[in-house]
């Protein structure tokens, strides 16, 4: 892989919080919601981020973009450091890096029509003159299987299908080419999550798209991604691609958010497969050395002690003192 493949990479990003203190009393305590993450993401590729909820999937996404700003690391798109732009610099690259939000009933403006709402990024950024945009409008719902009458309507006229497809639609308005996808299926039904899926798909395909696409549902993973990582508490505990990870995990926790997810065949009890132990320790109070080790079935004496870093094995890359295999 070539440095002219990558189109995003972050190293060693931090996005830590400070809560309590002040007026509230006691010390304050900083809450490690990402911390220390080095990844690159590869042109036209779909790199989905797993973990259970809480473990700062969607906060490093947002980071990425410089929706929230990082505590420390670098961001590099395209070979421009992200983290050294001041706000101007970084409006003019805004437009190549976009995100589709998890809810389509909370990321629509209720009070504009449609026509407005995709109207509004491309004013924002010059696209030309009235009837241009209003072209573009139109342009861009066809883009996303809906007609262009319903520039017309209001979000409450649409169904939460209509309203995701409407904000993809916002999202591709001036021509991005990284997207990142925060949850963008979750709200929907199952039916509706496989059209918008192949929607998502169908436009990468013809607009030369790179997605970071941020789940926690692994049937979605299995069947979208092209490479995965897998988050717990702030940190990436394995690299892979999709055909790997689900051929064989690594690293534990991998494997038993693999073993929650339920079997449709009514024959496998799933009795006999490992669980998870214990509650996610809080990221105000992480454990000494592995940040797993408290849930962890394998875990032994240096796993307390030792907090294992990222480490490449063939063309994965897993952080535990003791892969599964490999």
């Amino acid at each position: 892989m070539t440095a002219s493949d990558i189109v995003l990479s972050v190293r060693d990003v931090t996005k830590h919080y400070r809560v309590g203190g002040g007026f509230a009393g006691g010390p304050a305590k900083v809450v490690r919601a990402v911390d220390g993450v080095t990844l690159d993401i590869r042109a036209r590729e779909t790199f989905a981020l797993v973990g259970e909820s809480g473990c700062g999937k969607t906060t490093l996404g947002r980071v990425m973009l410089r929706l929230q700003e990082p505590t420390s690391g670098q961001i590099d798109y395209r070979g421009t450091d992200l983290t050294g732009l001041d706000e101007a610099a970084m409006r003019a690259l805004r437009k190549r890096l976009q995100i589709v939000f998890q809810d389509p009933y909370a990321s629509l403006n209720p009070r504009m029509r449609i026509g407005e709402i995709l109207a509004e990024p491309l004013r924002s950024h010059g696209y030309g003159p009235p009837a241009d945009i209003r072209d573009r409008c139109a342009e861009l719902l066809e883009m996303v299987g809906l007609r262009k009458q319903y520039l017309h309507n209001y979000p409450h006229q649409f169904s939460g299908g209509q309203r995701q497809r409407i904000g993809i639609a916002r999202a591709l308005a001036n021509n991005p080419d990284f997207v990142v996808c925060d949850e963008s299926v979750s709200a929907l039904d199952v039916s509706i999550q496989a059209q918008v899926l192949n929607l998502l798909a169908d436009l990468q395909d013809r607009l030369k798209l790179t997605y970071f696409f941020i789940t926690h549902d692994l049937a979605v993973v299995r069947q979208f991604a092209d490479r995965v990582g897998v988050m717990f508490l702030g940190r990436l505990v394995e690299l892979g691609t999709t055909e790997e990870l689900f051929a064989q995990p690594l690293h534990p926790y991998t494997m038993l958010l693999m073993s929650a997810v339920p079997r449709p065949d009514p024959r496998q009890r799933g009795r006999d497969r490992p669980m998870m132990q214990g509650e996610i320790p809080s990221p105000m109070h992480l454990p000494s050395g592995c940040r797993f080790h408290t849930r962890c079935p394998f875990a032994q004496e240096i796993c307390r002690r030792e907090d294992p870093s990222l480490q490449a094995i063939g063309s994965r890359a897993v952080a535990c003192h003791f892969p599964l295999s490999g």
